[in-house]
Protein backbone atom coordinates (compact mmCIF):
# COMPACT_ATOMS: atom_id res chain seq x y z
CA UNK A 1 0.00 0.00 0.00
CA UNK A 2 1.31 3.44 -0.96
CA UNK A 3 1.13 6.56 1.17
CA UNK A 4 2.51 10.04 1.86
CA UNK A 5 5.08 10.57 4.63
CA UNK A 6 3.61 13.31 6.82
CA UNK A 7 6.00 13.19 9.78
CA UNK A 8 9.36 11.64 10.60
CA UNK A 9 10.82 11.84 14.11
CA UNK A 10 13.80 9.62 13.32
CA UNK A 11 12.54 6.45 14.97
CA UNK A 12 8.97 6.54 13.69
CA UNK A 13 7.48 7.62 10.38
CA UNK A 14 3.84 8.66 10.02
CA UNK A 15 2.31 7.74 6.65
CA UNK A 16 -1.06 9.03 5.38
CA UNK A 17 -2.94 6.79 2.95
CA UNK A 18 -5.54 7.55 0.28
CA UNK A 19 -8.42 6.57 2.59
CA UNK A 20 -7.39 9.30 5.05
CA UNK A 21 -5.88 6.94 7.62
CA UNK A 22 -2.48 7.68 9.13
CA UNK A 23 -0.28 4.89 10.47
CA UNK A 24 2.99 4.88 12.38
CA UNK A 25 5.59 2.91 10.42
CA UNK A 26 9.19 1.83 10.71
CA UNK A 27 11.93 2.14 8.12
CA UNK A 28 13.52 -1.12 7.04
CA UNK A 29 17.18 -1.30 7.93
CA UNK A 30 18.40 -1.72 4.36
CA UNK A 31 17.47 1.91 3.62
CA UNK A 32 20.20 3.01 6.00
CA UNK A 33 22.95 1.33 3.98
CA UNK A 34 21.92 2.59 0.57
CA UNK A 35 24.24 4.96 -1.27
CA UNK A 36 22.11 8.02 -0.45
CA UNK A 37 24.47 10.49 1.26
CA UNK A 38 21.74 11.84 3.48
CA UNK A 39 21.19 11.81 7.23
CA UNK A 40 17.53 10.90 6.61
CA UNK A 41 16.79 8.37 3.83
CA UNK A 42 13.00 8.78 4.26
CA UNK A 43 11.69 12.36 4.43
CA UNK A 44 8.44 14.24 4.73
CA UNK A 45 6.79 14.45 1.31
CA UNK A 46 8.08 11.07 0.15
CA UNK A 47 5.64 8.64 -1.46
CA UNK A 48 6.44 5.28 0.06
CA UNK A 49 5.34 1.66 -0.13
CA UNK A 50 4.32 0.11 3.19
CA UNK A 51 4.11 -3.66 3.71
CA UNK A 52 1.69 -5.62 5.89
CA UNK A 53 4.00 -5.21 8.91
CA UNK A 54 3.80 -1.41 8.67
CA UNK A 55 7.37 -1.26 7.45
CA UNK A 56 8.44 1.09 4.67
CA UNK A 57 9.75 -1.21 1.95
CA UNK A 58 10.35 1.23 -0.90
CA UNK A 59 10.47 4.94 -1.80
CA UNK A 60 9.07 6.19 -5.08
CA UNK A 61 11.33 8.46 -7.15
CA UNK A 62 11.29 12.08 -5.95
CA UNK A 63 10.52 14.88 -8.39
CA UNK A 64 12.63 17.20 -6.22
CA UNK A 65 13.87 17.91 -2.73
CA UNK A 66 15.41 20.75 -0.73
CA UNK A 67 18.47 20.03 1.40
CA UNK A 68 20.65 21.87 3.89
CA UNK A 69 23.91 21.24 5.65
CA UNK A 70 23.74 18.89 8.64
CA UNK A 71 24.04 20.43 12.09
CA UNK A 72 27.10 18.28 12.86
CA UNK A 73 30.27 17.76 10.86
CA UNK A 74 28.91 14.76 8.97
CA UNK A 75 29.86 14.40 5.31
CA UNK A 76 26.20 13.74 4.63
CA UNK A 77 23.50 16.34 3.98
CA UNK A 78 20.08 16.72 5.55
CA UNK A 79 17.07 16.68 3.23
CA UNK A 80 14.31 18.93 4.58
CA UNK A 81 11.45 17.62 2.44
CA UNK A 82 10.66 16.09 -0.94
CA UNK A 83 8.12 16.40 -3.77
CA UNK A 84 7.50 20.11 -3.16
CA UNK A 85 5.30 22.23 -5.44
CA UNK A 86 6.09 25.61 -3.90
CA UNK A 87 8.33 26.90 -1.11
CA UNK A 88 7.23 29.71 1.19
CA UNK A 89 10.20 31.41 2.83
CA UNK A 90 9.03 33.36 5.87
CA UNK A 91 11.13 36.50 6.35
CA UNK A 92 11.20 39.11 9.13
CA UNK A 93 13.04 42.42 9.17
CA UNK A 94 13.13 42.58 12.95
CA UNK A 95 12.81 40.23 15.90
CA UNK A 96 14.61 38.31 14.41
CA UNK A 97 16.32 39.81 11.36
CA UNK A 98 16.52 37.63 8.25
CA UNK A 99 19.64 38.37 6.24
CA UNK A 100 19.48 38.88 2.48
CA UNK A 101 22.24 36.28 2.13
CA UNK A 102 20.00 33.69 3.79
CA UNK A 103 17.15 34.59 1.44
CA UNK A 104 19.41 34.32 -1.61
CA UNK A 105 20.89 30.98 -0.55
CA UNK A 106 17.44 29.52 0.04
CA UNK A 107 16.15 30.78 -3.30
CA UNK A 108 19.20 29.39 -5.12
CA UNK A 109 18.69 25.98 -3.52
CA UNK A 110 15.03 26.02 -4.55
CA UNK A 111 15.95 27.06 -8.10
CA UNK A 112 18.39 24.15 -8.29
CA UNK A 113 15.47 21.73 -7.91
CA UNK A 114 12.92 23.74 -9.91
CA UNK A 115 10.87 24.65 -6.84
CA UNK A 116 9.02 27.98 -7.08
CA UNK A 117 9.66 30.30 -4.12
CA UNK A 118 7.32 32.84 -2.58
CA UNK A 119 8.72 35.26 -0.01
CA UNK A 120 6.40 35.85 2.95
CA UNK A 121 7.27 39.00 4.90
CA UNK A 122 5.80 38.56 8.38
CA UNK A 123 5.47 40.72 11.53
CA UNK A 124 4.69 43.95 9.69
CA UNK A 125 3.01 45.23 12.85
CA UNK A 126 6.33 45.73 14.67
CA UNK A 127 7.93 47.85 11.94
CA UNK A 128 8.37 51.61 12.12
CA UNK A 129 8.49 53.99 9.14
CA UNK A 130 12.22 53.45 8.52
CA UNK A 131 11.70 49.69 8.64
CA UNK A 132 8.78 49.91 6.22
CA UNK A 133 10.90 51.88 3.77
CA UNK A 134 13.57 49.19 3.97
CA UNK A 135 10.96 46.47 3.56
CA UNK A 136 9.59 48.13 0.43
CA UNK A 137 13.10 48.30 -1.03
CA UNK A 138 13.64 44.57 -0.38
CA UNK A 139 10.24 43.62 -1.81
CA UNK A 140 10.95 45.64 -4.96
CA UNK A 141 14.36 43.97 -5.26
CA UNK A 142 12.90 40.46 -5.35
CA UNK A 143 9.74 41.26 -7.30
CA UNK A 144 11.92 42.86 -9.99
CA UNK A 145 13.70 39.54 -10.58
CA UNK A 146 10.47 37.55 -10.59
CA UNK A 147 9.77 36.39 -7.04
CA UNK A 148 6.33 36.87 -5.60
CA UNK A 149 6.20 38.62 -2.21
CA UNK A 150 3.33 38.44 0.27
CA UNK A 151 3.10 40.68 3.34
CA UNK A 152 1.53 39.14 6.43
CA UNK A 153 0.72 39.65 10.08
CA UNK A 154 0.09 36.07 11.14
CA UNK A 155 -1.28 37.03 14.56
CA UNK A 156 -3.95 39.21 12.90
CA UNK A 157 -4.77 36.91 9.96
CA UNK A 158 -3.52 39.53 7.50
CA UNK A 159 -2.27 38.13 4.20
CA UNK A 160 -3.62 34.62 4.82
CA UNK A 161 -6.18 34.68 2.01
CA UNK A 162 -3.39 35.40 -0.47
CA UNK A 163 -1.27 32.56 0.90
CA UNK A 164 -4.15 30.08 0.80
CA UNK A 165 -4.82 30.94 -2.84
CA UNK A 166 -1.13 30.58 -3.71
CA UNK A 167 -0.83 27.06 -2.25
CA UNK A 168 -4.23 25.66 -3.21
CA UNK A 169 -3.88 22.16 -4.64
CA UNK A 170 -0.17 22.02 -3.84
CA UNK A 171 2.34 20.67 -1.35
CA UNK A 172 3.89 23.82 0.13
CA UNK A 173 7.09 23.92 2.15
CA UNK A 174 7.22 26.56 4.88
CA UNK A 175 10.74 27.51 5.91
CA UNK A 176 12.73 30.30 7.54
CA UNK A 177 14.85 31.24 10.53
CA UNK A 178 13.66 30.32 14.01
CA UNK A 179 11.25 32.89 15.41
CA UNK A 180 9.92 34.35 12.14
CA UNK A 181 6.43 33.02 12.88
CA UNK A 182 6.15 29.88 10.78
CA UNK A 183 4.14 27.93 13.35
CA UNK A 184 1.88 30.91 14.11
CA UNK A 185 1.30 31.30 10.38
CA UNK A 186 0.37 27.63 10.02
CA UNK A 187 -2.00 27.79 12.99
CA UNK A 188 -3.71 30.84 11.50
CA UNK A 189 -4.11 29.09 8.14
CA UNK A 190 -5.36 25.87 9.74
CA UNK A 191 -7.71 27.67 12.07
CA UNK A 192 -6.50 25.72 15.09
CA UNK A 193 -3.33 25.37 17.16
CA UNK A 194 -1.73 22.45 15.37
CA UNK A 195 1.86 23.68 15.54
CA UNK A 196 3.77 24.71 18.66
CA UNK A 197 4.82 28.34 19.07
CA UNK A 198 7.28 30.11 21.37
CA UNK A 199 8.42 33.58 22.32
CA UNK A 200 11.51 35.32 20.94
CA UNK A 201 14.55 35.34 23.20
CA UNK A 202 14.60 38.82 24.76
CA UNK A 203 18.37 38.62 25.21
CA UNK A 204 19.45 37.46 21.76
CA UNK A 205 16.43 38.74 19.76
CA UNK A 206 16.45 35.38 18.00
CA UNK A 207 13.91 32.62 17.71
CA UNK A 208 13.88 29.57 19.93
CA UNK A 209 13.27 26.25 18.19
CA UNK A 210 9.71 24.97 18.62
CA UNK A 211 9.50 22.63 15.61
CA UNK A 212 12.06 19.85 15.97
CA UNK A 213 11.16 17.85 12.86
CA UNK A 214 9.34 18.44 9.59
CA UNK A 215 5.62 17.69 9.56
CA UNK A 216 2.84 17.97 6.99
CA UNK A 217 -0.50 19.57 7.83
CA UNK A 218 -3.49 18.84 5.59
CA UNK A 219 -5.66 21.80 4.57
CA UNK A 220 -7.78 19.78 2.15
CA UNK A 221 -7.61 16.56 0.15
CA UNK A 222 -4.99 18.07 -2.18
CA UNK A 223 -3.43 20.96 -0.24
CA UNK A 224 -0.67 20.43 2.30
CA UNK A 225 1.75 22.62 4.27
CA UNK A 226 5.09 21.27 5.47
CA UNK A 227 6.27 22.90 8.70
CA UNK A 228 10.05 22.69 9.12
CA UNK A 229 12.49 23.33 11.97
CA UNK A 230 13.99 26.81 12.03
CA UNK A 231 17.20 27.03 10.02
CA UNK A 232 20.10 29.24 11.12
CA UNK A 233 22.13 28.94 7.93
CA UNK A 234 21.71 27.61 4.41
CA UNK A 235 24.91 26.34 2.83
CA UNK A 236 25.45 25.50 -0.80
CA UNK A 237 24.76 21.78 -1.19
CA UNK A 238 24.66 19.49 -4.21
CA UNK A 239 25.98 22.24 -6.51
CA UNK A 240 28.92 22.58 -8.85
CA UNK A 241 30.86 25.83 -8.83
CA UNK A 242 30.17 26.61 -12.48
CA UNK A 243 26.39 26.14 -12.18
CA UNK A 244 25.65 28.41 -9.20
CA UNK A 245 25.12 31.39 -11.49
CA UNK A 246 22.24 29.44 -13.11
CA UNK A 247 20.30 29.69 -9.83
CA UNK A 248 20.56 33.48 -9.64
CA UNK A 249 18.01 34.27 -12.34
CA UNK A 250 19.14 37.83 -13.15
CA UNK A 251 22.82 36.84 -13.20
CA UNK A 252 22.08 33.90 -15.51
CA UNK A 253 20.09 36.12 -17.86
CA UNK A 254 22.80 38.79 -18.01
CA UNK A 255 25.61 36.21 -18.43
CA UNK A 256 24.53 35.66 -22.03
CA UNK A 257 26.05 39.07 -22.79
CA UNK A 258 29.47 38.23 -21.32
CA UNK A 259 32.44 38.06 -23.67
CA UNK A 260 33.33 34.51 -22.62
CA UNK A 261 30.67 31.75 -22.51
CA UNK A 262 32.29 30.20 -19.44
CA UNK A 263 32.64 33.50 -17.57
CA UNK A 264 32.66 33.11 -13.79
CA UNK A 265 31.67 36.77 -13.31
CA UNK A 266 34.57 37.25 -10.93
CA UNK A 267 37.68 38.39 -12.82
CA UNK A 268 37.14 38.05 -16.58
CA UNK A 269 37.26 41.14 -18.83
CA UNK A 270 34.08 42.41 -20.49
CA UNK A 271 31.87 40.66 -17.95
CA UNK A 272 28.29 41.85 -18.43
CA UNK A 273 27.30 40.68 -14.95
CA UNK A 274 29.90 42.75 -13.10
CA UNK A 275 29.06 45.75 -15.27
CA UNK A 276 25.38 45.30 -14.40
CA UNK A 277 26.32 45.38 -10.70
CA UNK A 278 28.21 48.64 -11.25
CA UNK A 279 25.25 50.08 -13.17
CA UNK A 280 22.79 49.00 -10.47
CA UNK A 281 20.92 46.59 -12.74
CA UNK A 282 21.95 43.71 -10.46
CA UNK A 283 21.77 44.33 -6.71
CA UNK A 284 25.04 44.37 -4.79
CA UNK A 285 23.50 42.06 -2.17
CA UNK A 286 22.60 39.44 -4.78
CA UNK A 287 26.07 39.52 -6.34
CA UNK A 288 27.68 39.26 -2.90
CA UNK A 289 25.51 36.22 -2.13
CA UNK A 290 26.54 34.66 -5.43
CA UNK A 291 30.24 35.17 -4.64
CA UNK A 292 29.85 33.66 -1.17
CA UNK A 293 28.28 30.51 -2.60
CA UNK A 294 30.96 30.17 -5.30
CA UNK A 295 33.68 30.53 -2.67
CA UNK A 296 32.03 27.95 -0.43
CA UNK A 297 31.65 25.34 -3.16
CA UNK A 298 35.14 25.98 -4.52
CA UNK A 299 36.74 25.43 -1.13
CA UNK A 300 34.62 22.59 0.16
CA UNK A 301 32.48 20.16 -1.82
CA UNK A 302 32.01 17.56 0.90
CA UNK A 303 28.27 18.21 1.16
CA UNK A 304 27.58 17.41 -2.47
CA UNK A 305 25.28 14.46 -3.19
CA UNK A 306 26.82 11.69 -5.24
Amino acid sequence: MNGLVVKNTGNDVWVRFADGQTKTCKVKGNFRIRSIRSTNPVVVGDIVEVDDNNQISDIFPRKNHIARRPVNLSRQIHIIAANIDVALLVVTLRNPETSLTFIDRFIASAEAYSVDTILVFNKLDILDKKDNDELQHIVELYEKIGYRCIKTIATQNIGLTEIKAAISGKIALLSGNSGVGKSTLINSILGYAGAKTAEISAYHHKGMHTTTFSEIYCLSDNTYIIDTPGIKGFGAVDMDEDEISHYFVEIFAKSKECRYPNCTHIHEPECAVRQAVVDGAIADSRYTSYLSMVEEVASNDKYRLK
